[in-house]
């Protein structure tokens, strides 16, 4: 750091140059940020690494005018403007006359318990969030711009940069958690770059966020917001979108949050209709980088913050979650069955994040893909015309073939649906057959009644199911069953404990 920058720093410290208000003061491996009322103010540390060159000020201003073009279009609530800190005869001034000596990037403070960190850390991220959050991340995607590269060479870099990074970090990573990652990144690479490559071509390259992890999302207005986009490197920042998302995904599972995780991605395909389902071939791979790219910022904000060795630990787990993701799981398909209100979406969300590789199976639920087909949203109510036996059967068609695609890239499937015909269930079991995977139905049960006053209590919800749909179908002769036959009339810790008992 210059003599400079660091009396700029002691002068954005002063709370007398904030209208008394105090002053937090906090510290990345590329930026010192100044929280004080209701402003935020971002300077460039003059810090130049490998991959990130803010050593002068000509490209620290450059670097903060391209934040701000980057972020105030999906954050216009946060984001203002750049400024100067400027020096005259009186010192230095915040926006004054004189020659600029630092660039500030001026923003609205948010409040800290907002950051999705902070939502996670008082163990309120709840499904609907998740839910929210994969959506988010699907329009921030649906509106970057696309880029020419190819995404295997961008991807190839990546890893070779990490390569050059971790040589000298094998005393705070450990030099086999170092060796191992370089081997195995490699080998998923020789496997997944045609389509890297593939998806090039077809647009899934673009100017995404590039740093999309928990403390770069925000609550505003109760709707998750992305912020603070990477803006040093033009080649970071275009990347495939499965890769931007990977490290929100990496990152929840990381706080253990591998439900919320799941839901994500889930969330995030659906809002893409199925076109990135073969993408998954790619998710482990791009787990793992994200995951070493989380230890190498760690060890190189300890050397900049001079705190060497206090984030060894963390940075370490991260490269143990690289290894994990990279490891090799087969895929399986598991069906989940029974009448309207039985609990099938229930225990598949429950099942779904510890089946299969990180982070767990794709969750296709009929009710969902019914919407899909109709180009309605999941909560608008459909007419009963669209439940006719030949919509019915687009339905499972439409599963059956998103299933056929992610088992082919390796993620495990869990499908949802009713399955009452007894070709619908003997059609999904040849398809586990035909896949080459591990089958498992399960068939769900309950009381009309109990499954009368389900349905009725829902809210929210993409079933369109009511009484009367539950009265028909209690009715009808859905033939012999032979999948596994649980009763779902009591708790729901049972019923999955049940379950696991029978998919592990």
């Amino acid at each position: 750091m210059s003599d400079e920058q660091d009396e700029v720093i002691q002068f954005l410290l002063n709370p007398a140059h904030h209208g008394g208000a105090p002053v937090d003061h906090v510290e990345t491996h590329g930026a010192h940020i100044f929280l004080a009322g209701d402003e935020a103010l971002k300077i460039k540390r003059a810090v130049s690494y490998d991959y990130m060159d803010f050593s002068t000020l000509d490209i620290r201003e450059k670097m903060l005018r391209r934040e701000l073009e980057l972020n105030q279009p999906a954050a216009p609530e946060i984001y203002r403007d750049v400024i100067p800190v400027t020096r005259n005869e009186d010192g230095l001034n915040l926006g004054g006359s004189g020659e600029p000596v630092e660039w500030v990037l001026r923003m609205w403070r948010f409040p800290q318990e907002a950051e999705l960190s902070q939502v996670v850390a008082r163990c309120e991220m709840t499904d609907r969030l998740a839910e929210d959050l994969g959506q988010a991340v699907a329009r921030y995607h649906a509106q970057s711009s696309r880029r020419d590269a190819d995404g295997a060479r961008l991807i190839g870099e990546i890893i070779e940069e990490l390569e050059t990074a971790f040589s000298g970090m094998g005393q705070q990573l450990g030099d086999a958690r170092v060796a191992q990652f370089s081997s195995r990144a490699w080998r998923a690479f020789d496997r997944v770059s045609p389509l890297l490559t593939d998806r090039s071509a077809a647009g899934r390259v673009r100017r995404c966020h590039g740093d999309l992890h928990l403390r770069n999302l925000v609550l505003i207005d109760g709707r998750p917001v992305p912020f603070d986009a990477l803006e040093f490197d033009e080649t970071l920042g275009t990347c495939d979108i499965l890769y931007d998302l990977a490290f929100l995904v990496m990152d929840l599972q990381h706080q253990t949050l591998h439900r919320a995780a799941n839901i994500v991605l889930n969330a995030w395909l659906f809002e893409q209709g199925g076109a990135e389902d073969g993408s998954l071939a790619a998710l482990p791979l791009f787990l793992a980088i994200r995951a070493g790219i989380r230890a190498m910022v760690d060890v190189q904000t300890d050397a900049a913050a001079h705190r060497e060795g206090q984030s060894n630990k963390d940075a370490q787990s991260y490269m143990d979650y690289a290894g994990r993701a990279l490891d090799d799981a087969p895929p399986r398909l598991i069906a989940v069955g029974g009448l309207s209100g039985t609990g099938k979406t229930t225990l598949a969300r429950c099942l779904a994040p510890e089946i299969g590789r990180f982070p767990g199976a794709v969750h296709l639920r009929s009710d969902l893909e019914r919407k899909a087909l109709a180009g309605v949203d999941p909560l608008e109510h459909l007419p009963e015309d669209a439940y006719s036996a030949a919509s019915a059967q687009d339905v499972y068609d439409r599963l059956q073939e998103r299933a056929e695609t992610i088992l082919a890239a390796g993620q495990s499937v869990i499908l949802d649906a009713t399955f009452m015909a007894p070709a619908e269930r003997e059609t999904v079991a040849s398809l586990a057959q035909r896949a080459g995977v591990d089958f498992t139905g399960i068939w769900l049960e309950a009381p009309e009644k109990t499954l009368t006053n389900r349905v009725t209590n829902r809210r929210e919800d993409a079933s369109d199911a009511d009484a009367s749909v539950v009265a028909k179908q209690s009715k009808r002769d859905v033939g012999d069953i032979a999948w596994t036959r649980l009763d779902t009339n009591g708790e729901l810790n049972d019923l999955v404990t049940r379950a696991f008992d029978i998919v592990r």
